[in-house]
């Protein structure tokens, strides 16, 4: 990884090209982020640096991560990640990582959080199909059915199918285009559609191209 940034899912909306095709497109408000602190092989095992996104007041902020802030000299911040960059000695803690760390043409991986979607039946949660509507099936024909556990073994496996908690986990989207970035107001342009509700924390770091 050589470059990464946090930021916030603005919206959707669409751009026109050079050759005025329509490029349906996410909007991020990328940072401004800062550096607060920065790992290295001899004390932490590995080299990383942790960024910082959105501000906070002091007052909202416990004992324990106001004394992290205050060893680094920087401002509260509402949320940390680390990246671990190829070159990690070429920042610094303070320095300030903004939108144009990226140029038009990058490929980038975002993180996120999908929508949280409630309790869902199994049909809609796993795509089951559901049972026949006609005589003698009952009110059952979107349930999931039995469990098949019968004498043997005699309980049913962790992980098995059924209906639950849908959305609100992590995902990533790989190898996104950035088509458009307005550095004044810290806005990268991505091509398609990214993971998370809207105003949704994420995460965006340039492709790692596997050898």
């Amino acid at each position: 990884m050589q470059k990464g940034i946090i930021g916030k899912k603005i919206g959707m909306t669409q751009i026109f090209d050079a050759k005025g095709n329509v490029v349906p497109v996410t909007v991020v408000e990328a940072g401004p982020c800062v550096v607060v602190q920065k790992k290295t092989v001899e004390n932490d095992g590995y080299a990383a640096v942790q960024l910082g996104y959105g501000d906070l007041r002091p007052s909202q902020v416990n004992k324990p991560m106001k004394g992290h802030f205050d060893k680094s000299d920087v401002a509260p911040k509402r949320t940390l990640r680390e990246f671990r960059l190829a070159d990690c000695d070429a920042v610094n803690v303070g320095d300030v990582i903004k939108a144009d760390t990226f140029a038009v043409g990058d490929h980038v991986d975002v993180v996120g959080t999908s929508k949280g979607k409630g309790y869902a039946g199994a049909i809609k949660r796993w795509n089951f199909a559901r049972l026949k509507e006609s005589h003698g099936t009952g009110p059952v024909a979107r349930h999931a059915g039995s469990l098949g556990a019968c004498s043997s073994p005699s309980r049913v496996f962790k992980g098995m199918k059924g209906a639950g908690h849908l959305g609100a986990e992590r995902v990533t989207v790989q190898n996104l285009e950035v088509i458009k970035i307005d550095v004044e107001n810290n806005l990268i342009a991505i091509k398609g559609a990214i993971p998370g509700p809207r105003k949704g924390i994420v995460v965006i770091s340039d492709t790692v191209k596997k050898a």
